[in-house]
């Protein structure tokens, strides 16, 4: 308080509480807009499994019941014997089992080579593998296509399981290589010391230490695996040899679509990447923190 002839005037003080209200309000806000986009994200979701208990005509109907009434768990024994999804669940856990050999294996002996491995023109070489992830991938797929049609691949599982045993992706292999630039020069120093190869350096220290990016590479590989449409509608025409995403698109007819049964699909063949998402999800996003540490 100051004085000013008989007056006194108050001075303006940011007071420690006032301070953390405006944090709390802040904080507050923040929540509010990050749960109301969750809410906003999570409504085709909660549609999609609210559709797969109802009756058929029920589907579309406006305005949509979330609780379905009557309940019919039926749709799911329904859907899953109205197609043959044994068959696709087979072929689809047999190409993601490849797909997670190959990719692993490719991308992380690349990318530990383009990280510790001094050769001439690597960083020239590793920007040439970057540069690939800018062509869209329509570019290739007619190419593709001939060449697999010339090698009579086509109707076979061999052109999505080969290719990606060659690299393995140029996303994981930046991705890797950027995980092993985090890990101490000094553990291979000393293993060399030790007598142990290259080789033996990349398998017994550098790929354990790398279980976090390991992982997070599996997943973005069982998640493209599981999800891919485009590569088996070019390659796979005979019915055993279909995948779920290829399985589910059979529910869509000329004349007519089962939408209650392919809801009932749909939500049956999600709930493997939810469970596998909600599993690793600490390797996940360990991994993607770590690897942008050092450039």
């Amino acid at each position: 308080m100051t004085e000013t002839g008989a007056f006194k005037i108050p001075l303006k003080a940011h007071t420690p509480s006032g301070k953390s209200a405006r944090r709390r309000l802040s904080r507050t806000t923040v929540w509010l807009i990050l749960i109301a986009g969750a809410i906003l994200m999570m409504l085709p979701l909660a549609w999609m499994v609210s559709s797969s208990f109802k009756l058929e005509q029920k589907v579309f109907q406006f305005p949509p019941e979330l609780i379905p009434n009557p309940f019919r768990p039926q749709n799911y024994v329904d859907a899953l014997t109205y197609k043959p999804f044994d068959v696709y669940l087979r072929n689809t856990a047999f190409l993601v089992v490849m797909h997670e050999l190959a990719i692993i294996s490719a991308a992380s002996f690349c990318g530990y080579g383009f990280a510790r491995v001094r050769f001439p023109g690597r960083d020239f070489w590793f920007m040439i593998v970057l540069a690939t992830m800018m062509i869209p991938g329509v570019v290739t797929m007619v190419p593709q296509f001939v060449i697999f049609s010339k090698l009579q691949w086509v109707d076979t599982f061999l052109p999505l399981i080969v290719p990606p045993f060659f690299g393995g992706g140029a996303f994981n292999v930046f991705l890797l290589r950027q995980f092993f630039r985090t890990i101490p020069e000094e553990l291979a120093d000393a293993a060399r010391i030790d007598g142990c190869s290259e080789f033996s350096i990349f398998a017994r220290i550098m790929m354990p230490l790398a279980k976090p990016a390991l992982v997070t590479v599996a997943i973005f590989t069982f998640f493209g695996t599981w999800n891919d449409f485009t590569g088996p509608l070019l390659y796979l025409h005979s019915p055993h040899r279909f995948t779920v995403s290829i399985g589910l698109a059979t529910f869509r007819g000329v004349l007519r679509t089962r939408w209650d049964l392919l809801m009932a699909a749909s939500t049956a063949m999600t709930l493997p990447v939810l469970i596998v998402f909600f599993l690793a999800q600490r390797y996940f996003v360990q991994g993607v923190v770590l690897t942008g540490l050092k450039g």
